[in-house]
């Protein structure tokens, strides 16, 4: 079976490039949707001709140091779905790898470990053609900006255009997840009640693009829409854009939520410390050395200290009112380049606080040390921040404050407080943890 189409196909030439004036006010190269709609049909004229499922699982995925992610993913997906389930899903993956040595190398993996999938037609596996994407030097110079977003976007173009006539129905999913059983039969219960309700888009997870399900024919839109914009925004910021030019103004939030990220770090015997320890995943956030201070009541099991930590405890709390806090006071001032606030449990988003934002604390005096200016860097939405800092902004913080905004009665779960420290080493891993 030929699993890198690209390795024995000739690519087709690339297509012309014009000026357009956005809704921003630049100017940018566009690609036509028609231009890259030819990229992807001399790959799936035989894909085309196999039976259509009811669900396609999307899944862009970047080489990265720990490949287990994307095959930890792959056995979840299966693992969480019945054999009658299964005859209704197909999951494509979109291997975005410039390296062809490497390529190889991940689909020997995969094919030796899912050869029964991909055999059935069960798992497909994709690569993006060189011409589909800019000159070498101009990703550089993108990477030098920092708009590590821009080739993820175009990735994820690549994958829903390819993927537009494969089945009824599309889902979102990253390349380091878990996946709740049966989840495709809860996504079908959820479709049938919403056939009377026009609907763009359903989220059956709360966290960045993960779990998002489109029609599939909405795709070659999405996928046009996503090269028009590829440069201005991350992927779970375009995505909401989207949905309300195709007229869904409100979210649909279907809980419970099916999808969370895999977390894959070392766990600490020490429970009386608020320090992480060594980190497994390189692409995970940072934490760096921090005491954690609240005026929230405390309970003898979940402390305020375990918010922070990088397993999967949390600090829990009841009735707590406007102006409480949890701060997270550095032991050393950090160069933060994105702040990620998870509050409520993960499957239903119980518990999570209401109304609350999250500041970014400088100039630390006293002893204790507590910062004396804080900036607002945004407010939860669904009980959530996930928030990237510009560079003025991200320098030299000492403090980040989770805020309480509103009376709040029953539990509430803080369940992570995650940093990312600024490296330019690793700016582009931090990105791909999106």
């Amino acid at each position: 079976m030929n699993l890198d189409p690209s390795v024995h196909k000739e690519a087709a030439p690339p297509t012309p490039l014009f000026v357009k004036e956005d809704s921003y006010g630049k100017r940018k190269d566009v690609r036509l949707l028609e231009g890259w709609q030819n990229h992807t049909f001399q790959y799936i004229k035989t894909i085309q001709q196999r039976r259509k499922t009811w669900l396609t699982v999307g899944i862009s995925s970047v080489p990265r140091p720990d490949q287990s992610g994307l095959l930890y993913t792959l056995v979840s997906l299966f693992r969480a779905s019945s054999k009658i389930e299964q005859k209704r899903l197909t999951v494509l993956v979109h291997l975005a790898h410039s390296d062809l040595t490497g390529l190889r190398e991940t689909i020997a993996r995969i094919s030796t470990l899912f050869s029964p999938q991909i055999l059935s037609g069960k798992l497909l596996l994709i690569h993006a053609p060189s011409d589909a994407y800019r000159t070498t030097d101009d990703t550089r110079k993108e990477a030098h900006r920092g708009e590590f977003y821009s080739k993820r976007n175009r990735d994820h173009a690549f994958l829903m255009s390819f993927a537009a006539k494969l089945s009824e129905y599309f889902l979102l999913l990253e390349d380091n997840v878990l996946c709740a059983p049966n989840f495709i039969t809860h996504i079908h219960w959820k479709v049938d009640t919403m056939r009377s309700d026009p609907w763009v888009l359903l989220e059956f997870s709360n966290m960045g693009f993960l779990g998002k399900l489109f029609h599939s024919r909405d795709l070659p839109l999405l996928a046009h829409f996503l090269l028009l914009f590829y440069k201005e925004k991350p992927l779970d910021r375009l995505i909401p854009h989207f949905r309300t030019l195709l007229a869904q103004k409100n979210p649909i939030l279907c809980r419970p939520f099916l999808f969370y990220h895999r977390f894959s770090y070392y766990t600490s015997n020490d429970s009386q410390k608020a320090t992480p320890v060594r980190k497994k995943n390189p692409y995970g956030p940072d934490n760096p050395p921090a005491a954690i201070v609240t005026d929230m009541k405390v309970f003898d099991v979940h402390f305020p200290w375990k918010a922070y930590t990088l397993d999967e405890s949390f600090f829990w709390t009841q009735n707590v009112s406007a102006g409480n806090h949890l701060t997270v006071i550095l032991k050393h001032p950090a160069n933060l380049s994105r702040v990620q606030v998870l509050t409520g449990t993960i499957v239903d988003g119980k518990h999570a606080l209401e109304k609350g934002q999250v500041e970014l604390g400088y100039d630390p005096e006293g002893m204790p040390q507590y910062c004396t200016s804080f900036a607002l860097l945004g407010h939860l939405l669904e009980g959530q921040v996930n928030q990237e800092i510009f560079k003025s902004m991200g320098y030299d913080v000492s403090c980040v404050r989770l805020v309480v905004k509103a009376n709040q009665v029953g539990g509430l779960i803080i369940r992570h407080i995650f940093l990312w420290e600024e490296n330019p080493k690793d700016m582009e891993a931090a990105q791909s943890w999106r």
